[in-house]
């Protein structure tokens, strides 16, 4: 997916990944540059299932920006999560309540900041092999049956941050297969 992001500024906060890394690149192959004070800021969370997530931080560091960018021209905040934000795993209960609580924040900093904040997720379902994103699990309910790619995560990054996309803020994406569409279940 192709662009512009020339003039535009961004900052990659968080956990290191290779598809926050990703996206990072992608951002900056259309135009973007680095800047510490962003017109653009991603934030990324641990995409794989773990036990003691602790989201807050990187909602003070939203905040903190999104106070920034409100006051001056605005901007665009992008959480990178899992898409277990948007339907809980049984087995993963503490890091969906993390990711559940990273949405809540992306909702509350979209109502606080609009309309010169964007605020938005992206809910990554399993992605890459070997597993970058999501839980093995998670491909036996998705439709698609298949683990995502990382480019599929990185255009998705780039639909966000495009400028023409303006009326997009508030929401979870989960790019995840069709995962959080609901398990197959046999009745």
């Amino acid at each position: 997916m192709q662009i512009d992001l020339n003039g535009i500024s961004v900052a990659l906060v968080g956990d290191t990944n290779p598809i926050a890394n990703a996206a990072l690149d992608a951002l900056l192959a259309n135009g973007a540059t680095k800047s510490d004070a962003p017109d653009m800021l991603v934030l990324s969370l641990p995409l794989t299932p773990r036990a003691g997530v602790d989201v807050a931080p990187l909602l003070a560091t939203a905040r903190k920006h999104a106070e920034r960018m409100a006051a001056g021209n605005g901007g665009r905040i992008l959480f990178l999560a899992s898409a277990m934000a948007g339907m809980p795993m049984r087995r993963h209960t503490d890091y969906s309540v993390a990711m559940a609580a990273v949405l809540a924040g992306v909702r509350g900093l979209a109502m606080e900041f609009g309309p010169k904040v964007l605020v938005n997720a992206l809910g990554a379902g399993a992605v890459g092999g070997p597993l970058l994103s999501g839980d093995e699990a998670m491909l036996s309910h998705a439709s698609i049956k298949r683990v995502g790619t990382v480019t599929e995560i990185t255009d998705t990054v780039l639909f966000f941050c495009d400028p023409m996309n303006s009326y997009t803020t508030g929401q979870l994406l989960s790019v995840d297969g069709g995962w959080s569409a609901g398990y197959a279940r046999h009745f």
